[in-house]
């Protein structure tokens, strides 16, 4: 007897290993087992027992099976396996995302230095700072930005290789205090207060629960889009449908897509469901999320709320599936292998299990609409505010009659927004401003030769964040702490600062309106998510009048209070080379608008923008869906783009140019299988073409539905053209294969 082991390595080869005698009984395909590759031993996952093999030569043995590993469910063993087959990724890979090893392992919970900001030095304040050096003042500068919260100590290596011995010198000049803390996050820690409601459902809310406990209770697959407005109260009703699901014995799994989002649904669900309820994501660590594993896997918690991996909760008896917010891009997994899409793998999840699956968003993906429109998906509305609320009006600032009006180039906040805000202020309401854009300055160049400050990594200009006071890489992460005091070409000390991030405009806003409570969310700040979920409690809490963030902000969050919502450039990502930037354009305008006028008084927005008469701005501003997306459809049709054909996307990447230029067209060149309804566009360069200093060129494969219309051929044309080439390739080139793209970049 022996067995096929697949390991988590990127080869797509699985592995032949007899099976000793005392072993026969308790192996199962499945199983977590022990085996000698090379002079290693690694452990791999048995995907096929046979009872003979082809191989000529002397076999090695499995050396031990992992009896503390649970075999997968024979549910979440299909899904695995056609996780591996749809994006095209070794078995080993795709289980290992379903069950990391890690989770398995006995992690204690880890403790680490934390500092935090003190001011009790005010009458001594100049004396004081003079003898601080260098590295102790951009620490303590950080922690100043920063008074609400402990910093993790270690975030400071970019500027000391010993930044505890930093802090503990601040500390003595009491700067600082320093303190010791476990790092491991409870429920009650990652969500915050939500308000209590007392619910009276409305005829269209009543129509959707029925139509939903319905399709729950007949236990077979059910894939529904529940197409809600903004405010119509679609976490209600996916708290009185899990109820259903609890009642019949049955789990339930919520997908949020940022954490942000998921700390306001932790503390609504806590309210009702309590210990049944299990929290999941990133930022959990190590020993909270394998605790969390096993709470689900063993039946304590029957609930689980989280972002895309939780898709892979061991949960048992599964009757519900909720995708909140499908159409958001955080979905989709970039990197490494699998890339996944987490809607897509709930929907085959929900087959497989044959439980009901809900896909909801205000501003569904295309795809999603479009499938609705083929009756593929029960479709269910909410075109009503919960409560009657009424829609905001909407006003739209053109910033090009602004500059010629006001004279002044690059205007943040319009004359409008800024007399809003104002009268915000004075009622004692809430603003919300979004610009999608972090840092300071996107670019930094030298106003006497125009030199750009760029990452060299990935030629790109680095963004200066002022905060932090260092220049940042939002591609490959590379962050620098030199002080910019010449420019490298010419040694100017003239420096312009370009373009607009949130914390220049939070920088404005703090300027503009003195007197107000301001606080910003992006991807620097809810690194820290303690902090994050300190600022909207604060914020629910009316203890902040205006908040301001990138994205993050923009759906899903639900504070009565907030009047006015002003997007401060619509434009960002609106001309990126990809066929999803109106798509995605269109959401965040029509999200954010969304924010506003939930409660009792009705809500403004307004939008700034650099091309008024843009169709998606003028779709957007007039809230008006299903017409621009039936016009979405009909463009995407013309250049057979998704969703009338399967996309996917071959990147080749590696430190040399003409080496990568080479592989890319050697491989296009030595195409087969070619099939009627296929289009091939590249190779050529990828719009952000060095990344981390690795070339990067792409080729685009588009197979019609027309005739493709399961994407088996485009599969088949994959595997023969692509897999090949990725097994024999060695050195530092790669080739990774991304199916579905969500991004063309």
């Amino acid at each position: 007897m022996f067995a096929e082991v697949s390991l988590p390595i990127s080869s797509f080869q699985n592995f032949t290993y007899s099976i000793p005698e005392n072993l026969k009984k308790s192996l199962l395909v499945g199983s977590k087992v022990k085996v000698p590759f090379g002079a290693r031993k690694v452990s791999g996952i048995i995907v096929s027992l046979i009872d003979e093999s082809s191989f000529a030569g002397n076999l090695k043995s499995i050396i031990d099976v992992d009896d503390n590993t649970p075999v997968l469910s024979n549910e979440l063993w299909k899904l695995v396996n056609w996780i591996s087959h749809y994006y095209v990724t070794p078995i080993g890979l795709a289980y290992n995302t379903v069950l990391p090893f890690s989770l398995l392992s006995n992690h204690n919970p880890r403790k680490a230095w934390f500092v935090r900001y003190v001011a009790r030095h005010k009458n001594n304040k100049k004396n004081t700072y003079e003898k601080l050096s260098s590295k102790q003042n951009s620490i303590f500068e950080a922690t100043r930005q920063a008074p609400l919260e402990y910093i993790k100590v270690s975030r400071f290596k970019g500027i000391s290789s010993n930044p505890i011995s930093i802090c503990k010198a601040l500390e003595k000049k009491g700067l600082v205090e320093l303190e010791k803390r476990n790092q491991d996050k409870a429920i009650e820690e990652t969500s915050f207060k939500s308000l209590k409601k007392n619910i009276l459902y409305n005829k269209e809310q009543l129509i959707v629960i029925k139509s939903l406990k319905t399709a729950i209770k007949s236990g077979v697959y059910s894939p529904n889009l529940l197409h809600g407005v903004t405010g119509s109260g679609k976490t209600e009703i996916f708290i009185e449908i899990i109820k259903t699901v609890k009642k019949l014995g049955k789990c339930s799994i919520v997908l949020i897509p940022e954490i942000s989002l998921t700390s306001q649904i932790a503390g609504r669900f806590k309210q009702v469901f309590g210990d049944d309820m299990a929290l999941w994501h990133s930022q959990l660590s190590k020993s909270q999320r394998a605790k969390t594993w096993r709470d689900i896997n063993d039946g304590t918690c029957k609930i689980v709320i989280g972002a895309r991996s939780a898709i892979f909760s061991p949960v048992k008896n599964l009757g519900l599936i909720i995708v909140d917010e499908e159409h958001d891009s955080s979905y989709k997994q970039d990197s490494p292998s699998p890339r996944y899409h987490a809607r897509d793998v709930a929907i085959m999840r929900s087959k497989i299990e044959k439980c009901t699956v809900v896909l909801s968003s205000a501003t569904p993906s295309l795809e999603t609409f479009y499938n609705y429109k083929l009756k593929k998906y029960n479709y269910l509305t909410l075109s009503k505010r919960y409560g009657d609320a009424l829609y905001p009006k909407v006003r739209v600032v053109d910033l090009i009659d602004e500059s010629k009006e006001s004279g002044k180039f690059n205007i943040i906040i319009s004359g409008l927004l800024q007399e809003k805000i104002e009268k915000r202020l004075s009622d004692n309401e809430q603003v919300l401003l979004i610009q999608n854009r972090r840092g300071f300055s996107p670019t930094v160049k030298c106003s006497d030769c125009g030199t750009v400050v760029m990452c060299l990594a990935c030629k790109t200009p680095l963004t200066f964040h002022k905060y932090d006071n260092n220049f940042k890489c939002h591609i490959c992460g590379f962050t620098s702490f030199k002080n910019l005091d010449n420019c490298s070409e010419c040694l100017s000390q003239n420096f312009s600062y370009m373009g607009t991030g949130t914390q220049k405009v939070e920088e404005l806003i703090q300027k503009t309106f003195p007197n107000a409570r301001v606080a910003r969310i992006d991807h620097d700040s809810s690194k820290n998510s303690s902090l994050t979920i300190k600022i909207l409690q604060k914020f629910q809490d009316g203890e902040i009048d205006i908040l301001l963030g990138t994205q993050m902000i923009a759906k899903g969050l639900d504070f009565p209070e907030i009047t006015l919502v002003g997007i401060i450039n619509a434009d960002l990502g609106l001309h990126i080379p990809d066929f999803r930037s109106s798509e995605r354009t269109f959401q965040l305008i029509y999200q954010a608008a969304g924010r506003s006028g939930r409660g009792k008084k009705r809500g403004e927005v307004v939008i700034q923008t650099y091309d008024k008469e843009n169709l998606v701005i003028k779709a957007a501003s007039k809230l008006n869906l299903k017409d621009y997306y039936n016009n979405m459809l009909t463009d995407r049709n013309t250049l057979n783009y998704p969703p009338y054909s399967w996309v996917s996307k071959v990147e080749f990447l590696g430190p040399n140019l003409k080496s990568v230029f080479s592989l890319s067209n050697r491989v296009r060149n030595n195409f087969f299988g070619i099939y009627k309804g296929l289009e091939i566009l590249g190779p050529a360069p990828c719009f952000k073409e060095k990344v981390n200093n690795k070339y990067r060129f792409q080729i685009i494969l588009k197979s019609i539905k027309k005739y493709d219309s399961n994407s088996e051929k485009l599969h088949s044309f994959i595997s023969k053209n692509f897999i090949e080439h990725k097994n024999q390739i060695t050195g530092s080139n790669k080739i990774n294969i991304h199916i579905d793209p969500i991004s063309m970049i």
